[in-house]
């Protein structure tokens, strides 16, 4: 999906520019005010994979014209996504070039580091050129679905499948979201960014509040927090993609991952779903109940007025990415270390899905170019990203991995305490769902997000909304 990646991984950030927006425009999610996070700077654009440091690096060597079926020799090239982040990357294929896996597979990597800014269009460049990449990041579902059906991409199932370093290196639910139709084209290859309840302590500490495990304790807290005057929820409604989250739990939570699914397999008409519905008239409940305030549309999370509304007091709690503890400790320090708490989104009575499931950023990946003349050194080069070395080189960059041994690793993290819980949440997860405007190409997701802002301020009802969404194909 090359025009949504704003979320990098580090910030909602994972490298995802905002759908149909310029990654740098005002008021662009991906501009977000930043933060700090084991000692670097970071914004919602570099989480998702933004923040455009890194110079482009120019004259990509030519992908070859072979089919992919094994090795060439030679070196490949992998285009990267060039934020703060690629360090990360850099070592990687500095390790790779030494290792007796480059002398094996008869190749070396050479990194292109492209601009966040620049990225989607560079790489939807280089791929329809004698220049593509053999490898390149991506963020996964929508965002390589042209790539796919063009037949660009190697389908790396049944090679996951074969290779016991592949299929036991990475959690299942990250490994599963980046893929399409259920087979994978990618690997995981930068931190993990789950959608979480966040809460205000201190706030519920002085009512006597527990965080909700279900829909009905949700609402009596919200009861309670009204009488006291403060605001539910923190909501930068400002920025249509903070809205997007509550639709994706809820569904999630009323209908199971399944309705998504379909959605994201093509059928639109599982928009019509009841569980969209029911979404859609809870958020309508919320809104009218006055949990996100009166003013939530003009407050943006870019610009720090829903963060700040959180930190302060003045809501209790706020639906937000895992990027939200570094905005905190980059603008409220002490709220970030002594008052900031989190939970899993609640259950729905009577909905059926886990409330394990996660929904949100799983992480980025790496593809192989089906044109590769060495694709024995793309996959050993890959391979690398189940490393205990590659694990330990994001954690120390403050990202969570997505490796399935790296539970072990975190005590080294900046905040240990968060990172283990993001990683248990994602490692119990039966299902993570891709953000819904980067599981879906562009084409869909900009109306699809319109559609969404008129459904929170008003200019929609529940039923008008679905009725829209089922139109768009």
């Amino acid at each position: 999906m090359e025009s949504i990646s704003g979320r990098s991984n580090g910030g909602r950030p994972t490298g995802r520019q905002p759908t149909g927006e310029s990654p740098d425009s005002p008021g662009s999610p991906g501009s977000l005010g930043g933060g700090t996070f084991g000692g670097r700077t970071f914004s919602r654009r570099w989480v998702l994979g933004a923040g455009a440091t890194t110079l482009l690096t120019t004259g990509l060597t030519a992908c070859g014209s072979g089919d992919g079926s094994g090795g060439g020799g030679g070196t490949i090239t992998a285009m990267v996504y060039g934020d703060d982040a690629v360090k990360v990357q850099t070592a990687a294929v500095g390790r790779f070039n030494k290792s007796a896996a480059s002398k094996s597979a008869k190749g070396k990597v050479k990194l292109e580091k492209v601009p966040g800014s620049d990225y989607s269009a560079k790489l939807r460049t280089a791929m329809g050129s004698p220049s593509a990449p053999d490898v390149f990041f991506n963020w996964g579902g929508g965002s390589i679905k042209a790539y796919q059906e063009a037949n660009q991409l190697i389908d790396l199932t049944d090679t996951i499948e074969g290779d016991p370093v592949l299929k036991g290196g990475f959690l299942p639910s990250v490994l599963a979201a980046g893929g399409l139709g259920g087979r994978n084209y990618g690997i995981p290859m930068r931190g993990m960014q789950p959608v979480i309840l966040f809460y205000n302590k201190s706030v519920f500490a002085e009512h006597k509040l527990q965080p909700p495990t279900t829909w009905a304790e949700l609402q009596e807290i919200n009861t309670k927090l009204k009488a006291a005057k403060i605001t539910p929820f923190a909501l930068g409604g400002a920025d249509t993609w903070t809205e997007l989250m509550w639709l994706e739990y809820l569904v999630d939570r009323i209908g199971g991952p399944e309705v998504f699914a379909k959605i994201q397999g093509g059928d639109a008409s599982a928009w019509g779903d009841p569980a969209v519905l029911k979404a859609a008239e809870t958020v309508k409940e919320l809104i009218d109940d006055g949990a996100f305030g009166s003013k939530f549309s003009s407050v943006s999370y870019v610009n720090g007025g829903a963060p700040a509304v959180f930190a302060k007091g003045k809501a209790a709690m706020h639906l937000m990415g895992s990027w939200e503890y570094s905005t905190q400790l980059g603008k409220f320090p002490s709220f970030a270390k002594n008052n900031l708490g989190w939970c899993a989104f609640p259950t729905v009575e009577g909905g059926t899905g886990d409330i394990r499931n996660v929904v949100g950023n799983p992480t980025n990946y790496w593809s192989v170019n089906s044109r590769t003349q060495n694709k024995d050194a793309a996959i050993a080069f890959l391979k690398d990203c189940a490393s205990q070395a590659y694990a330990k080189a994001l954690v120390a960059n403050g990202d969570i991995p997505t490796t399935a041994n790296a539970a072990k690793l975190l005590e080294a993290s900046p905040n240990p305490e968060f990172a283990k819980f993001q990683y248990e949440m994602v490692e119990k997860a039966p299902a993570f769902t891709l953000s819904w405007d980067q599981a879906l190409g562009a084409d869909i997701a900009t109306p699809m997000l319109t559609e969404i802002n008129k459904l929170f301020v008003g200019k929609s009802s529940p039923s008008q909304f679905v009725s829209a969404l089922k139109e768009l194909k």
